[in-house]
């Protein structure tokens, strides 16, 4: 798999998936216990797989951040800073906060270097980094806890050094809407006087009655499994809901049936498709996981009803797409 970054195109060896923020790793001003926080990240256990990713002990690493990760990373939480879920001990900063970490964002270079370093002086099974550079304290500063992971894709670059991609994201427990978005949504479908429209409104939500229907009726099947048991199957927007209009969100050819697996991938990110067919695998995922589902990059799939998808597909792929 290849990897275009910044107009450089990089080979992906492999990615460590999802390394959870804890309470304990972030600045003072995220915190939701006491304390001032720890510089050190935990980033797995030490057996052969985290060995293989990371190196040796010992090992010295060749980092970076994008700046339009970072940017895009804030959008993810914006709703998170302004109408918290958890009980930061600073919560009312907060929304001040999202403001002038956005400010600083926007002063940076595109692409931020910095390098971690395995912190061998802590005893046990548990691998720690550390780093004293600017991208390494932006990542204490900006992530909030419980609900941030960061995934590492390790890379060579064209002249065939390594160097480890590090990016935030953001996950509610579970869901990529933080709850307040969703309450917002189903306050605008409150809002409408008509029975029926608001009756198709509410099921288009969540994939179901005649939004449902009408995808049924195009694509019957999942194109990628083949499966045709619409018990298994899920009505999934290719634009999401929350970013579409109204005509969008009842619209048959923004979707596809998907079976679980694979509507989770797409609906996250970690899958896309081109116009002629073929699937864009996120880095963010390993080899393995991808083998494991019996997936691949650039796997031609003769039955995805592509036509008529063409602008939902653009979206998807830039602005779904983990890449």
């Amino acid at each position: 798999m290849e990897l275009d970054i910044l107009n450089n195109s990089y080979k992906v060896l492999d990615a460590r998936e999802k390394i959870t923020i804890a309470d304990s790793f972030v600045v003072r001003q995220n915190k939701i216990g006491g304390g001032n926080g720890e510089a050190k990240l935990y980033v797995g256990n030490d057996n052969q797989e985290i060995r293989s990713f990371f190196g040796n002990l010992g090992f010295d690493i060749p980092c970076f951040l994008l700046k339009k990760d970072l940017l895009k990373y804030l959008d993810e939480t914006k709703a998170e800073y302004i109408n918290p879920e958890q009980p930061y001990i600073n919560k009312e900063l907060l929304p001040n906060l999202w403001n002038e970490r956005k400010a600083k964002i926007n002063t940076l270079p595109d692409k931020i270097e910095f390098e971690v370093v395995e912190q061998t002086q802590i005893a046990g099974s548990r691998i720690y980094v550390k780093s004293n550079d600017l991208a390494y304290r932006l990542i204490r500063e900006l992530s909030l806890p419980n609900i941030t992971y960061i995934s590492v894709v390790k890379l060579l670059d064209p002249n065939g050094n390594l160097e480890y991609y590090f990016r935030l994201f953001a996950d509610y427990f579970g869901d990529v809407e933080h709850p307040y978005t969703v309450e917002k949504e189903q306050e605008e479908i409150a809002q409408i006087l008509d029975k029926t429209e608001k009756n198709i409104m509410t099921k288009a939500r969540i994939g179901q009655g005649k939004y449902r229907e009408e995808l049924l009726r195009l694509c019957p099947f999942c194109p990628i499994t083949l499966v045709s048991d619409d018990r298994l199957l899920i009505a999934s927007h290719i634009k999401p809901w929350a970013k579409s209009n109204d005509i969008e969100k009842i619209d048959p050819f923004n979707g596809f049936m998907l079976t679980p697996t694979f509507d989770f991938m797409f609906d996250r990110g970690f899958l896309s498709f081109t116009d002629d067919k073929k699937s864009i695998l996120s880095p963010f995922l390993s080899k393995m996981t991808y083998s494991k589902l019996g997936i691949s990059d650039d796997k031609f799939f003769n039955h995805l009803p592509t036509v008529g998808r063409e602008k939902y597909l653009k979206y998807h792929r830039t602005e779904i797409l983990k890449r």
